[in-house]
């Protein structure tokens, strides 16, 4: 079994809280993950419709049948049941007593009562990181990874990665989308979801995309809200401080998954990805994704960002650390070229002393220590710690 690299972070708050709350996207390992870390707990699925009537019909003698606690998995299909958690936690005064997984940002989910602030540990698991498969990887070349993506079940059972996510969208339109919201044209949204992709790694134009998915403006903010709570796309917000130019207002759109990402722009082998127009964009996505992993393995998240000013001056990633800011430029090529630094050279004159480390990471092997900045392969970009 692969070691999830949130697994410690888990085990340290579950030491700290009496509740934890672990979500992330369908199948990304999150059951396996806490059955591993709390093989003593009890297991309770709530997609099981006899234990979720049970549940809903009569809470608090339902949770009688866990006085050392449990695990609630997919707790989102019975979202009343939390309410009821407040008072045995609060008489009991146990830490890591009920762990609550959901396929859903249970923080972002209206279903979800906010009646466990203070009491509730948050983390988030995305599918597998670099770091927690690079074995697997070294084999694969990196159109190769970028059509795969990196789900856990494509590696665990060695599953074609296209038809893999062809089940998985089919199964996410079918149950989760109907579950969150009613939706009544499908097809509609299964097209939108592609219009998405076709705009991966790209300023976010809501106007654009709602004209030629063919619905409203609100229709097409909500579906977005849809995606984002059901952890298909994120927004990178752009950075705030202006440095004295005119910067971008709008975030960029990216996918928690680049095989699935990949799948939706139709992209059905690894051969064809060589050639597709936004194979950039992937690599940009998947590079991205990755420090988000690592952000979010350490339960911390929100202060990733990117810079654009009105002339199309840009940098891909910025994190302030603690001794300034962090700034990162991805680039998919695999030659290493002067042009790879226009944008972090522009960025170090315009932020000076507020710059404090510089990386680019590229689809090359080597990596090398540059006056410009570090450059690391991306077969080593995982290691960027900073971020």
């Amino acid at each position: 079994m692969i070691t999830r690299e949130a697994g410690i972070k888990l085990q340290r708050l579950a030491k700290q809280y009496p509740v934890i709350m672990l979500s992330g996207p369908r199948q990304s390992g999150k059951t396996t993950l806490c059955r591993k870390i709390f093989p003593e707990k009890k297991y309770v699925l709530f997609e099981d419709p006899d234990t979720r009537a049970f549940a809903l019909a009569d809470p608090r003698r339902f949770l009688a049948q866990f006085p050392d606690g449990a695990i609630f998995d997919e707790v989102q299909k019975a979202p009343e049941l939390i309410s009821y958690l407040q008072g045995i936690v609060d008489a009991q005064k146990r830490k890591g007593m009920f762990i609550l997984t959901g396929s859903e940002n249970l923080l972002l989910s209206e279903k979800i009562p906010q009646s466990l602030a203070g009491r509730t540990a948050v983390l988030k698991l995305l599918p597998f990181s670099y770091a927690e498969i690079a074995p697997a990887l070294a084999k694969k070349n990196l159109d190769e990874i970028l059509f795969t993506g990196f789900y856990p079940r494509i590696y665990d059972e060695h599953l074609d990665p296209h038809e893999a996510m062809g089940f998985y969208f089919q199964t996410y339109i079918e149950r989760d989308v109907r579950e969150i919201v009613n939706v009544k044209d499908l097809l509609r949204f299964q097209q939108f979801m592609k219009l998405c992709a076709g705009r991966i790694g790209q300023l976010l134009n809501l106007v654009s995309l709602s004209n030629e998915a063919g619905i409203s403006h609100q229709t097409a903010r909500d579906w977005l809200s849809i995606l984002e709570v059901s952890f298909i796309v994120f927004r990178l917000p752009p950075y705030y401080r202006n440095f004295n130019k005119r910067v971008t207002k709008s975030p960029k759109l990216f996918f928690y998954d680049v095989g699935f990402a990949a799948y939706l722009l139709g992209i059905s082998n690894s051969g064809q990805m060589s050639r597709d127009p936004l194979r950039g964009n992937l690599f940009e996505n998947m590079v991205v994704c990755e420090i988000l992993k690592g952000q979010l393995n350490r339960a911390r998240e929100g202060d990733l960002s990117f810079f654009r000013d009105s002339n199309g001056n840009e940098v891909d990633l910025l994190m302030p650390t603690r001794t300034g800011l962090g700034a990162l430029e991805i680039k998919s090529g695999q030659t290493i070229v002067p042009d790879f630094f226009k944008g972090l050279n522009y960025f170090t004159k315009i932020a000076g002393e507020h710059l404090a480390k510089k990386y680019i990471v590229y689809g090359g092997d080597e990596n090398q220590e540059r006056s410009q900045g570090t450059v690391l392969s991306f077969r080593t970009g995982h290691t960027i710690t900073d971020f």
